[in-house]
């Protein structure tokens, strides 16, 4: 089982039924308020089928504006997760979840803040407009790009932010039934005179390509990847070269060890070993794929998420992490 120190429970004291496929659940920890900051998401641990997923879902609430700590999950359509949310949590329910986590945040600026969001990337969007509006003076635009009126999420209380906050926020919804999906001439077209704002982009990997290539510059932007997971990794050259040592991967009741090759991630050697594990970004920044290191060490190219203290308990991002040398054990918990 997973340290304490990772998961906590939380008490589902309210679901909110935003549209058809999406719900916020309203939570209240066990051991206390969490400590977080907006833009950041949970790791929502579940039993699915007799095996435990792991996924990352950010908070539709701000600590400046919201008494409670609130996430909005989606329903993805084959999504094991958000269909499990959906489908058997009821008010009353327990969940388990990490402290919030990730680097999705507002910088100290005086300049405007633009944010994009497409379908459910509103969640974390929302949360930073929150936050902005209440302890900032800086102006908010915020383009909205979803299917059609009865899939946008948060209309309502966007729009009741916009009331609260005359002049300083802006919210522009692009419904690809009535006018196409949205394109780069849409966001110059938004973007206007902001061209050095501070840009926040969520949403379906293709629309936040979309968004990131149309920023001018020189303001900075800022992105948060969830569920655009990559396509198959490249295979293997013929013969690879061989480290000495194994990894050995632990997944469930699933135990495999493959010979260690040098430059490959656990999660690559965990998938040439047969298994599928848990991940999302493949970059370091969700912590869906987190296992925990039983033998040996590994160095992690990028950790945007994992506190020191996990990290000093064993705690890595399969994604990132490489072994060194000898042999490394790994277990999904």
């Amino acid at each position: 089982m997973a340290s304490p120190a990772l998961f906590r429970r939380a008490t589902v004291v309210k679901i909110v039924q935003e549209t058809p496929d999406a719900r916020t659940f309203v939570l209240d920890p066990h051991d206390g308020p969490f400590t977080y900051r907006a833009g950041q998401f949970c790791v929502f641990r579940v039993r699915v089928d007799g095996r435990y997923l792991l996924r990352s879902y950010s908070m539709s609430s701000a600590p400046e504006t919201d008494a409670e700590l609130m996430t909005t999950v989606k329903r993805v359509p084959g999504g094991k997760v958000s269909n499990w949310l959906h489908d058997h949590v009821d008010e009353g329910d327990e969940l388990e979840l990490t402290s919030p986590r990730g680097l999705f945040c507002l910088r100290p600026a005086p300049s405007p803040l633009l944010g994009f969001s497409g379908g459910s990337g509103i969640t974390p969007i929302l949360s930073l407009a929150k936050s902005a509006l209440a302890g900032t003076d800086r102006p908010v635009r915020l383009l909205c790009a979803d299917r059609d009126r009865g899939s946008a999420i948060f209309d309502s209380a966007l729009a009741d932010l916009a009331a609260h906050h005359p002049g300083r926020l802006t919210v522009v919804r692009h419904l690809d039934a009535e006018r196409g999906l949205l394109d780069a001439t849409g966001v110059r077209e938004f973007i206007g005179a902001d061209g050095d704002a501070d840009a926040y982009v969520c949403g379906p990997e293709p629309f936040m390509e979309l968004v990131e290539k149309a920023l001018p510059g020189p303001g900075r932007v800022f992105s948060e990847r969830f569920g655009g997971a990559p396509g198959p990794a490249a295979p293997a050259p013929e013969a690879p070269p061989k480290d000495d040592g194994t990894v050995t991967v632990v997944l469930g009741q699933e135990r495999v060890r493959v010979p260690k090759h040098p430059g490959e991630t656990l999660l690559q050697s965990a998938r040439r070993g047969g298994l599928t594990p848990p991940f999302s970004c493949e970059a370091g920044n969700c912590a869906t794929c987190m296992a925990r290191i039983t033998e040996g060490s590994v160095t992690m190219r990028v950790n945007d998420v994992l506190t020191e203290d996990e990290v000093a308990e064993g705690y890595v991002l399969t994604c990132q992490g490489v072994p060194d040398e000898g042999s490394v054990t790994v277990h999904y918990e």
